[in-house]
């Protein structure tokens, strides 16, 4: 077997904003094919992200994820993933995200009867655009009356921002949201699936990603710019969340 590569870089991948009925719950709506003559393992790594896919004809759940994962796809597969604001996983679904790190999940394990009905009502057709619309109606259907947790939402940007300099992570979060300790991590474990350490970890790789598709500094600058103590913490990290260097990975 062909060693993985990154999600996007086998197939054709298209992503775009999802309809406004959906706009409170999911932020874009994205279709992904692969190569007709065959591709290789997939290597998704973590980026704070849980989507509701449609793929072999049934819903199911991806991520939250704290590692790498790797997924064998047949050839000319389709998959159309709808995904969701940060920390409104949980109120779609109706269970803490923590249940659900690292798994592709089904979503009949969760919803049962409920999911086949939801899936029964997709328009199968040969045209990606028209099914793709036809999802995002029969999920328009089923939204929950549960509106996503705005203080956590609050916590995602606050992470994704960074806390001031020298000032210890959680200290900071459970003085800005007003939280305990303890109900800061039970909260994140909802919303997220994991503390904030993790996340923080996980949005501070992809800021270094968007900064190395937009400059041509050497690494060690990107780490810096990234939020990174120097390049050898940036490598770990890279290990950590991919599997790979970040060298590695951009000769992919």
């Amino acid at each position: 077997m062909s060693d993985p590569v990154p999600a996007q870089a086998t197939g054709t991948f298209q992503q775009r904003p999802v309809s406004a009925r959906l706009r409170a719950t999911f932020a874009s709506v994205w279709v992904h094919r692969m190569d007709p003559a065959g591709s290789p393992p997939i290597a998704v790594m973590p980026d704070a992200t849980i989507d509701l896919q449609w793929i072999g004809g049934s819903f199911r759940i991806a991520g939250p994820d704290k590692e790498p994962q790797t997924e064998v796809l047949a050839a000319d597969e389709v998959v159309i993933g709808l995904r969701f604001h940060p920390a409104a996983a949980a109120a779609w679904l109706g269970v803490p995200q923590i249940e659900l790190v690292g798994q592709r999940l089904s979503l009949d394990v969760l919803w049962g009867a409920r999911a086949r009905r939801l899936a029964s009502r997709v328009r199968a057709s040969d045209n990606l655009e028209d099914l793709a619309c036809s999802l995002q109606q029969v999920v328009a259907e089923e939204m929950a009356s549960d509106a996503p947790d705005v203080p956590m939402q609050a916590a995602y940007r606050l992470i994704e921002r960074g806390p001031p300099p020298d000032a210890p992570l959680v200290p900071w979060l459970m003085r800005a949201l007003e939280m305990s300790e303890r109900t800061l991590r039970r909260r994140f474990n909802e919303s997220f699936g994991y503390g904030p350490k993790t996340l923080e970890r996980i949005l501070r790789y992809q800021r270094f990603l968007r900064l190395s598709n937009q400059s041509n500094s050497a690494t060690a600058i990107l780490a810096a710019e990234a939020g990174y103590s120097d390049q050898a913490h940036l490598v770990r990290e890279s290990r950590r969340l991919t599997g790979s260097t970040p060298r590695q990975i951009h000769h992919r």
